[in-house]
């Protein structure tokens, strides 16, 4: 019989330990670690005298060439991806529940087997039953997509032999089990092994496979931390449910950039994608408006125009408060202080309230000025020129305007989306080409740039 003994892992990031520990050397949290049972295997374990024999090469004799890729049949998707799905790769799809992961992935393995041929979708949550109703209300019901609903890893093997699969969906990992293994689905060891399993098929039989995963309250990825960097693209979705738009993001691709993005709607036939997201963003703007400003950033190669709210109010608690949806905090604190110190905004008796509209999450300094000029508007109760002048420019703690990169890429996608004006940094517009026929509305510093919105 084999020997099997009892170790405590992390369900955070995977940390092993003989006895029960209070907080995590790994990742610092308190209260993660979980008791399981480990079964020793019997047998002589492979060594590298025993195993095959495989010999360092230079990298330069090394062949190149490049990654087959699928088409996904979703344009937002194969952006994300890098051009389509890698052959062979192990792909991981996180976001919170009723975000859209399972509707994206069962129409995206729908449009590959209609065009590759046999797909299988593996379904640890839902009945074959359910999947065919949302199929149908998706239009996602191609001739050659398999469904079935398993958990136990070795029978989702011998389907996967018998069928042969072009492309494989595993709807969630962490319903996932082996049956020689004690602990429950989902546990550090069984999600680790299922894992393992799985890039073993991918990689030996150049199946791209799709693992969708949930994620924790605080939003990120359940299990083990190892989980990311055994996959090889690491896709999440975020948003507000109550929302319609999503935007798919990469935390990590081995096969292309990790700063593309794509962006969906929520519709009652699934997620539509959406080619012009400018628009949608700013198709409730109003012509001129207290406290909103539109900015701009660009995600990966798309420019985009985003609205930014600010609402100031008096505190009548004696804790002034600052929340911040769809940008740091802690730059918040820091434009608020630069307001407070060069333009002598009195705001500490003041909640400030900043708000992206339409749940998109900035990166970045290119929005730093618009949120400034927000504030100031919200407070001193001052209309902005909404719809007119597209705001750019990194604040600094003098209150100086600083360039922003890619700015002629932000201008002319203001310009082709009907502004009449960019306000950005005077070193910015001593670099634009004279093709640029928008109106650029220079200035220095933040003082500057208030002024000249008043004006215009």
């Amino acid at each position: 019989m084999a020997k099997s003994k009892t170790k405590f892992f992390c369900t955070g990031c995977g940390y092993e330990t003989p006895k029960w520990m209070g907080r995590c050397p790994g990742c610092n949290e308190w209260n993660t670690f979980e008791e399981e049972r480990i079964v020793a295997k019997k047998g002589k374990q492979p060594s590298a005298t025993t195993g095959p024999s495989v010999k360092p090469v230079k990298i330069k004799e090394i062949k190149s060439g490049g990654y087959g890729r699928l088409d996904t049949g979703i344009r937002e998707l194969n952006r994300v991806l890098g051009g389509g799905v890698v052959m062979g790769s192990l792909s991981l799809i996180s976001g919170e529940p009723g975000i859209g992961k399972s509707t994206l992935i069962l129409q995206c393995i729908s449009n590959m087997a209609n065009k590759y041929g046999k797909a299988l979708y593996v379904s640890g949550e839902e009945s074959v039953e359910q999947l065919k109703m949302r199929g149908e209300r998706l239009d996602a019901i191609a001739e050659d997509l398999y469904i079935v609903s398993e958990t136990n890893i070795e029978v989702v093997e011998e389907y996967i032999s018998n069928l042969q699969p072009k492309f494989l969906v595993i709807d969630s990992i962490q319903t996932l089990y082996r049956e020689e293994l004690f602990s429950g689905p989902g546990s550090v060891s069984q999600v680790k092994e299922c894992v393992n399993n799985l890039m073993r098929i991918a990689k030996s039989t150049n199946i791209p496979i799709f693992i969708v995963a949930h994620v924790t309250k605080q939003g990120e990825l359940a299990g083990p931390r190892v989980l990311e960097h055994m996959v090889d693209t690491v896709l999440h979705f975020e948003g507000e449910r109550s929302m319609g738009f999503r935007i798919l993001r990469a935390l990590k691709n081995r096969f292309g950039t990790t700063s593309e993005i794509g962006v969906f709607e929520m519709a009652e036939e699934g997620l539509v994608e959406i080619f012009n997201p400018s628009e949608i963003f700013l198709e409730t703007l109003q012509e001129r408006n207290e406290g909103a400003v539109v900015v701009s950033s660009v995600e990966g190669t798309r420019p985009l125009l985003i609205e930014i709210q600010a609402l100031v109010t008096p505190n009548n608690i004696g804790f002034a408060r600052r929340t911040a949806v769809g940008i740091d905090r802690n730059r918040l604190n820091l434009i608020i202080a630069v307001l407070e110190k060069k333009i002598k905004v009195p705001l500490e008796n003041y909640d400030v309230y900043i708000n992206v509209v339409g749940g998109l999450k900035l990166e970045g300094t290119s929005y730093d000025l618009g949120v400034a000029v927000s504030i100031y508007s919200s407070y001193e109760g001052i209309d902005l020129p909404s719809k007119k002048v597209m705001v750019l420019g990194e604040l600094s703690l003098t209150g100086e305007i600083r360039p922003v990169t890619q700015a002629e890429k932000m201008i002319r996608e203001a310009e082709k989306m009907g502004f009449e004006a960019v306000l950005l940094s005077n070193r910015n517009k001593k670099k634009l080409p004279e093709s640029i026929k928008i109106k650029i509305l220079g200035v220095d510093d933040l003082h500057d740039a208030i002024e000249t919105l008043k004006r215009y």
